[in-house]
């Protein structure tokens, strides 16, 4: 699939649809390029969208060409503007910039009925009364050909009438329909006279109540890239046996330089939900809290749970352009997540499951405040100050009260360095009436504040803690996958969903340092030893700071050897 091509001792790998423009350009089939985005505004686009969308818009840049943005509108039973305006919001937050090239496949509808009014005056489309039933029994089967209908040898003059009468609203919806008239005994059933005009009384969100026949997708698509001027329509793979449907369109219909069609490999990603049905019966059911629900994969989803459009670049070349089929780790768009964000983020203490640890040694109702790293890998990202006094809060898994082997945190008589601060040591700790743990007191040792150059002795452990005076308390939604890995996504016995009943863990009683003022919506930080996470856009308020989990520091995930 890929070519190796040197350009200044540099070795770039083209794939074979760039390995096919460029062959395009070089016979002078084209002396530009055009692509486009087409997506139906039914419903959210999700992570496969996503390839499709940085393909497209990643081919106009490398040629120098233009890149289109079209809404494919032409069925408005399931169109709503809500969508229309997410898929924009969606495009622009990956970087796909259409500049003025904004279209709506409805704008064309007019140009498309005089398509259809020519293909019925050259002989090659009728009117044809069969019912829906009627029709699939005259198709055919892979193994054998379909019938032709009764109404197929109506006159040029008859089908311009009765197409004109399902124009003026004369008949109900499926009465009639158009069909193109091409080859019935196809081996390929797409080519068997498909209809082309339907009848449907329904507002447009667009036209209104102008029209009541619709175009078939199949019909509409190939107008609308030639009408666009598009040079290379980039579609997935079930499109394939559509192509000779496509190219007949755009011949039949005697547009100049008719775009071409070429396919590549849809990006499935294992153990998610990209099922639009799927996704709207959860919606529908409360099981997730909406189409951008941070469990799902729409790209608003990813968005909302902290996922950048970098990260998601770099997931989509990782997975490159094919013509065969492969599902791919989820594993793996977390790998570049993270691969993004630890350079680039602040890394900020926060204690998910708090324990006070009080130092009985340091001076009550005094405050210090500690310069503080935001990232030691990354010096640009200078400074904060953190403020320390006698009591913190740490994690209730930093202390045990009997510790295994190798356990290197809090136990009595144990010394541990706490993060950016001081050495402290366990000297006792209080427990409530049901044996639980409250409180841990330790002594510090004044000479070991980090920075201080203190070389007396070394300790093994370092733990995070928050000022408990000061800590902001906050909501931590940890995500896991939702669906049950182990029994795969659909049910075999009724094709419903197999979800994992742990998919969201509210933790409420959160404590984070107090630098979190002024964080905005989608802003993400490492929370250090713990994760990655981002401020909830919808949940979140400066009183009430929620926080999902993007995902956590450690992986199995490893890159493939090359």
């Amino acid at each position: 699939m890929y070519e190796e091509e040197t350009m200044e001792n540099e070795t770039v790998s083209k794939n074979f649809i760039e390995q096919e423009i460029d062959k395009d350009l070089a016979e002078g089939v084209y002396d530009h390029v055009c692509t486009r985005f087409p997506p139906e505004p039914n419903g959210y686009l999700h992570i496969g969208h996503a390839k499709s969308i940085l393909l497209n818009y990643g081919l106009a840049q490398e040629y120098g060409g233009t890149f289109h943005m079209r809404f494919d509108d032409t069925n408005p039973t399931k169109e709503k503007t809500e969508f229309v305006d997410s898929i924009m919001e969606d495009i622009k937050w990956l970087g796909a910039d259409w500049g003025d090239h904004l279209y709506f496949a409805s704008d064309y509808f007019d140009q498309m009925y005089e398509c259809a009014v020519k293909l019925i005056k050259k002989g090659k489309a009728f009117v044809c009364d069969l019912s829906p039933e009627e029709m699939r029994e005259y198709r055919g089967t892979l193994k054998e050909p379909g019938k032709e209908s009764p109404y197929r040898n109506r006159s040029v003059e008859e089908n311009l009438r009765l197409f004109e009468e399902m124009k003026a609203g004369k008949y109900k919806d499926g009465e009639k329909v158009l069909r193109a008239k091409i080859d019935m005994a196809s081996p390929n059933i797409n080519m068997r006279d498909p209809i082309i005009y339907r009848v449907a009384h329904m507002s447009h969100h667009n036209t209104g109540d102008k029209w009541c026949i619709y175009p078939m997708y199949d019909f509409a698509h190939p107008i609308e890239d030639a009408i666009e001027g598009i040079t290379h329509s980039i579609c997935t793979l079930e499109f394939e046996d559509h192509r000779p449907l496509y190219d007949w369109v755009v011949r039949e219909c005697e547009f100049e330089n008719p775009p071409r069609q070429i396919e590549f490999a849809k990006l499935y990603l294992t153990n998610v939900v990209t099922g639009k049905r799927y996704i709207k019966k959860l919606v529908e059911e409360k099981i997730v809290d909406g189409w951008d629900d941070p469990r799902l994969v729409s790209i608003a989803a990813l968005r909302r749970r902290g996922f950048t459009p970098e990260s998601i670049k770099m997931f989509i070349d990782m997975c490159g352009v094919s013509k065969s089929q492969s599902s791919v780790d989820y594993a793996m768009l977390e790998y570049c997540i993270r691969e993004d964000l630890k350079m680039k983020r602040s890394r900020m203490m926060a204690v998910l499951d708090p324990i006070k640890l009080v130092i009985d040694n340091y001076p009550e109702g005094e405050t210090e405040y500690l310069d503080v790293a935001n990232n030691l890998e990354n010096e640009e990202l200078g400074f904060r100050k953190v403020p320390f006094c006698r009591e913190l809060y740490i994690e209730r898994e930093d202390f045990m009260e009997e510790p295994p082997k190798k356990y290197f945190r809090l136990f009595p008589g144990n010394e541990v360095r706490l993060m950016h601060a001081y050495f402290v040591k366990c000297v006792s700790f209080v427990k409530d009436e049901d044996g639980k743990v409250t409180e841990v007191h330790c002594t510090y040792d004044p000479e070991t504040k980090a920075g201080s150059g203190f070389t007396g002795r070394k300790v093994k452990g370092t733990i995070h803690w928050v000022p408990a005076p000061y800590a902001q308390k906050a909501e931590v939604r940890l995500y896991e996958n939702l669906i049950d890995e182990e029994k795969g996504v659909y049910n075999k016995e009724d094709g419903s969903l197999n979800l994992n009943p742990n998919s969201l863990k509210v933790i409420k009683d959160v404590y984070v340092e107090p630098s979190f003022e002024g964080a905005q919506p989608y802003d993400s930080f490492q929370f250090v030893r713990n994760g990655y996470y981002c401020i909830d856009a919808k949940d979140s308020s400066p009183e009430h700071l929620v926080f999902n989990r993007i995902v956590s520091l450690k992986s199995s995930f490893k890159l493939p050897k090359k």
